[in-house]
């Protein structure tokens, strides 16, 4: 699993990075992105839907922001 940590980059800079992270990918590969941007909540979600890859699990954990996703 390839991992990525964003934390403290602000909108856009999150979504963007993921973007471009999940384009080096393999279909079935996962990336764990971890940011501290409360706008990725609504930012990666919709990312994951236009690419068409799967969110497989978000979570909050204290003051990061924790989304695994499977490039599909």
């Amino acid at each position: 699993m390839k991992k990525l940590d964003l934390s403290g980059l602000k909108c856009p800079l999150p979504v963007l990075r993921t973007r471009k992270a999940l384009l080096r990918l393999s279909p079935g590969d996962q990336l764990q992105v971890v940011c501290t941007d409360l706008l990725a909540t609504i930012d990666i979600p919709n990312l994951i839907r236009e690419t068409g890859d799967v969110l497989e699990q978000q979570a909050h954990d204290g003051h990061q922001l924790i989304f695994r996703i499977r490039k599909g």
